[in-house]
This record gives C-alpha cells, sequence and structure tokens, in this order.
C-alpha cells in the first residue's frame, strides 16, 4: 500500500510482515482464541454458542483491517465502522470496553508464540496499532 492512501504516513509494512510470519507458521488464530478465552470469565461467556469457524475467518480480516485502519487507509473505514457498531451497547455483539485489554493482550502473547522475529520494538508497534481500533471501538460503545 502506498503512503498517498493513507492519513498516519505510517503503512505498518512491519505489522503485515509480523502478521504473516503468524499465519505462515500455522495455528496463530487457533492459539489466540485458546488465550482469549481462558483470560476472562466474561470473555468466555461472550463467546458460548459461536461458531468458531466463522469467527476464526473474521478475526483474520479484522486483523488486516486493524493494521489498515492504523495506517489512516480510507479502504476500510466502512467496514471497521460497521464492526465497531456490531460490539457497541446495541450491537449484536456487543463488548464492554475493558476487556479490550484481554483481547489484546492474548493476540500479544500468540503473536509472541507464533512470530519467530517478535521483539520489544514490534510488540510496541502492535500495541500502538490496535490501540487505534481498540480507541475506536470503544468510543463506539
Amino acid at each position: 500500500m502506498s503512503k498517498g492512501n493513507t492519513t498516519s504516513g505510517d503503512s505498518y509494512d512491519d505489522l503485515h510482515q509480523s502478521y504473516g510470519r503468524c499465519l505462515h507458521n500455522g495455528g496463530f488464530i487457533e492459539r489466540f482464541y485458546d488465550i482469549f478465552l481462558e483470560s476472562h470469565p466474561e470473555v468466555k461467556a461472550a463467546f458460548a454458542g459461536t461458531d468458531f469457524d466463522r469467527q476464526r475467518r473474521l478475526l483474520r480480516r479484522t486483523l488486516t483491517n486493524s493494521i489498515m485502519y492504523a495506517a489512516g487507509s480510507n479502504i476500510v473505514k466502512r467496514e471497521v465502522d460497521r464492526m465497531a457498531e456490531v460490539h457497541s451497547r446495541k450491537g449484536k455483539a456487543p463488548v464492554q470496553p475493558h476487556l479490550y485489554d484481554y483481547w489484546l493482550n492474548s493476540l500479544l502473547a500468540a503473536i509472541r508464540e507464533h512470530d519467530p522475529q517478535i521483539n520489544s520494538q514490534l510488540e510496541s508497534r502492535w500495541r500502538e496499532a490496535m490501540g487505534q481500533i481498540i480507541g475506536h471501538f470503544s468510543s463506539q460503545y
């Protein structure tokens, strides 16, 4: 993606590459959900009756969109806004803002297990980028 398509001036190519390594090593999305579901009782309860095949596909797209959103891409704005609405208090799958900390920490734990090139700087970049989507979702709650 060229920087002309973003407003932040940072394309987060390092995160796209890290995410690619996580997916390439296999089992990343499944491991994320294992960690996430055990992270807090409210999380496990929220996913009762979930179709995890569908959920895993959604998360794959969500992570790509989240990185693009952090980069300022207008291409994903409509999809991100729709996801924020789904997770708002009036949406189909409301997520209380305090649970996003568990989501982020679970994501980072799975990344640490699946990206052999992860380091503190790259982890900080993940926090920075995902913090933008979490901030947006929380503000729409």
